[in-house]
């Protein structure tokens, strides 16, 4: 969830707001709730999903919960396994994530970490989380240790990235890989590392799911209405944009017709949506009602369009 940079006040509203969206979405019939996370940020983007995240684990019972991504080497590592294991046994294990690294130097100058030695600590932080939620005792920095509580089950997450180096190190600790755009080359790459270890995994395919899509009967007026939103989320997100790595939302936007030009979001009427589900039943729909400072009133009948006359008609 993203704001306008001059509008704080009704931060608390929006926070709530979302919380009580993702029960929404539980009691609608929604399959997921999807948090991310970034830091000082102009917009207030969520830079706490972890405690988002098992706020939404205690309000709600079935929906799965995640973080995509997860910039992991922010964090202690073994606070980070604690932290993760106690969602996991309160969520009853629905809560995956994205493991990454970020790619803004600022992070980790205010986390006091340092970016020259992010590979490093990728490396090791995933290496603890997996030895830490075995439930048994382990070397860490020269001393053993056990990590409590112990985990429902290990809990389940990717390795996210857009390099070669993120692809191959997926491989080689035998998990799951998610690039932010389909990227066949890097796909390769980690099959070919997969073999090389001995290893099982997965690339996972996000198909349509870099859309976000809003519903509304009138799109041409909401364009004009929510569109500077969308675009207020955009200039945030490509001001952080790295020479030669693509990523979604990083597209150069000036105006609200860049924004509509560039497919990142969408705005359609419910019968739209209603025939893409009916036609293509496996595609998937993301909602970002919250974006760039959206009104919270206009961004729950986005979701109330959606339930009524999308979700309610299929079935």
């Amino acid at each position: 969830m993203t704001n306008t940079p001059d509008n704080t006040e009704d931060e608390a509203s929006r926070y709530q707001a979302a919380l009580e969206m993702a029960v929404f979405a539980e009691e609608a019939g929604f399959d997921f709730v999807n948090l991310e996370e970034h830091h000082c940020a102009q917009n207030g983007w969520l830079p706490s999903p972890l405690i988002m995240a098992s706020m939404i684990a205690a309000r709600t019972h079935a929906i799965k919960i995640g973080v995509t991504a997860l910039l992991v080497t922010l964090y202690d590592p073994i606070r980070l396994a604690e932290d993760i294991a106690i969602i996991d046994l309160v969520s009853n294990g629905r809560f995956t994530f994205v493991a990454g690294m970020g790619y803004r130097p600022i992070e980790y100058h205010a986390m006091d970490k340092s970016w020259e030695d992010r590979g490093a600590l990728m490396d090791q932080v995933i290496d603890t989380l997996l030895k830490a939620w075995s439930g048994e005792e382990f070397s860490y920095k020269g001393k053993k240790l056990r990590v409590t509580p112990k985990p429902l089950s290990r809990p389940f997450f990717f390795i996210g990235g857009m390099s070669p180096v993120a692809a191959r190190r997926a491989a080689r600790f035998g998990l799951p890989f998610y690039p932010a755009i389909p990227r066949p080359d890097l796909e390769l790459i980690y099959h070919e590392e997969l073999k090389k270890h001995g290893k099982k995994g997965f690339v996972y395919d996000l198909g349509g799911a870099n859309t976000m899509t809003f519903i509304d009967p009138d799109p041409e007026s909401a364009w004009q209405e929510i569109g500077p939103y969308f675009l207020n989320e955009m200039q945030e997100y490509s001001s952080w944009k790295v020479a030669d790595i693509a990523r979604p939302s990083e597209a150069e936007v000036n105006s609200v017709a860049d924004v509509k030009a560039s497919g990142r979001f969408e705005i359609i009427t419910p019968s739209t949506c209603l025939q893409r589900l009916k036609t293509k039943p496996d595609t998937t729909i993301v909602l970002h009602p919250l974006a760039g400072g959206i009104p919270i009133n206009r961004a729950w009948e986005s979701l109330h369009f959606y339930k009524n006359d999308v979700l309610s008609q299929l079935g």
